[in-house]
């Protein structure tokens, strides 16, 4: 009896270092997950849905991430935000970071990895209005936000298009009211993202057989959009932690479009307020136009041509007089990209 007493306690103690031990790399796991805050651009609508497939999945958590996605405040003013430190990583404009590279050379922040291959700036009117080309805006009131991304590129748009821009009067508009005043016929157009200006009008009792959409990429800018940015200190200290953070994001993208309609149930799961509808549609509009393009087909997602590159920057400069005019390896980082094998879908 006193030896299987003995035996017993032997067993326990045994089971209780093993149960200890597994507690304990448990514990280490947990603790060796590194906490990232993210910013998006806007709020969490279809197109956020890559970065919150890769929570759900885990391919966050695989590369030792313990991710946090913010709504933010606007694809311009947001890089601030990096520069400052508050968020290491951003989802931003990427020419917006051109002209604040420009403004504060002393923060260098950088993109590494291209999301919207073709930028969703967008000219976006009623059919009643009349409007079907560029030149026809002439006469015309263009509601325009100051901090947005479209209308910033509206002095390229203006000479690629041979547009009197003195003809044009522009109308500050705030962004919760931009689709409201097209809506209600307050301004003939307005300046947007093409996938939210479309379905807010729609949610504004706009039939969609007559809401109209310029895409500045298809008349004469050969623009980037928006893209991951890295606070530079960050980057530095914590390279690693980026190229997870990229290489987990692209596999969130890839799954998106592969399969939208399960993707989009990552973004409903955070926006209890939004129709479900709109945003799959917003998503694959996005996809369709922004992100899943001919060339990321081809050479795989996250990547950019630097001759094109090269000629944004100088359309980009005639909106803006650069003080030093950046160049490609000023404004992107390749180093943190997956080999393109792993990067096509």
């Amino acid at each position: 009896m006193n030896s299987l007493r003995i035996t017993r306690q032997v067993r326990g103690v045994v089971s209780a270092a093993i149960l200890g031990a597994a507690t304990l790399g448990f514990a280490q796991g947990a603790l060796a997950q590194t906490a990232v805050k993210f910013a998006l651009d806007w709020k969490f609508e279809g197109p956020s849905a890559p970065y919150f497939v890769a929570i759900d999945k885990g391919y966050y958590k695989a590369e030792g991430l313990d991710v946090t996605v913010d709504s933010g405040p606007g694809s311009v003013a947001g890089i601030a935000r990096v520069a400052a430190g508050t968020y290491p990583l951003g989802f931003f404009d990427i020419n917006s970071l051109f002209k604040f590279q420009n403004e504060n050379p002393d923060k260098a922040v950088k993109a590494v990895l291209m999301v919207y291959d073709v930028p969703p700036f967008a000219i976006v009117t009623t059919a009643k209005k009349g409007i079907s080309k560029p030149k026809d805006l002439e006469g015309k009131i263009l509601g325009a936000p100051a901090p947005d991304g479209a209308y910033a590129q509206w002095k390229a748009f203006v000479q690629e298009n041979g547009i009197d821009a003195s003809k044009v009067k522009i109308e500050n508009v705030g962004f919760p009211v931009r689709e409201p005043m097209l809506a209600k016929g307050d301004v003939d157009a307005i300046t947007g993202f093409s996938f939210s200006s479309y379905f807010n009008l729609v949610q504004n009792g706009i039939a969609e057989s007559d809401i109209k959409v310029m895409l500045m990429s298809d008349y004469g800018l050969t623009l980037y959009g928006n893209a991951v940015m890295v606070n530079p200190e960050f980057a530095k200290a914590n390279p690693k932690v980026v190229a997870g953070f990229v290489k987990a994001t692209i596999k969130g993208m890839q799954d998106t479009i592969k399969d939208p309609e399960a993707a989009i149930k990552s973004v409903m799961k955070r926006n209890d307020t939004g129709d479900e509808k709109v945003e799959l549609a917003r998503l694959k509009m996005a996809l369709k136009d922004n992100i899943a393009t001919p060339w990321t087909k081809a050479n795989g997602l996250g990547g950019i041509d630097a001759a094109r590159m090269t000629k944004s920057i100088d359309q980009v400069g005639v909106t803006y007089d650069f003080k030093k005019k950046p160049t490609v390896a000023d404004v992107f980082d390749s180093q943190y990209l997956p080999p393109a094998a792993e990067r096509k879908y």
